[in-house]
């Protein structure tokens, strides 16, 4: 089962958002290639933070589409 991660572009901040119900993961950046490309580590440091069983291991996770396009 994936995780699905929501993103979202902040206007007002002018950063890329993601946050999860799945896990408890937020974070931002300023772009969504940068944002993308961390997010297998930042989901492997939310597992194992969390005593999570599935840390550790190749975790699949889906991104929504963002509210207003991508930037």
């Amino acid at each position: 089962m994936s995780l699905i991660i929501n993103v979202d572009y902040d206007e007002e901040a002018q950063v890329w958002v993601v946050q999860s119900d799945t896990i408890p993961l937020v974070t931002e950046s300023d772009t969504f290639e940068i944002l993308y490309r961390k997010l297998p580590d930042m989901i492997q440091d939310v597992l194992l933070d969390n005593g999570d069983p599935r840390a550790g291991q190749d975790v699949p996770f889906e991104v929504t589409p963002p509210s207003y396009g991508e930037r």
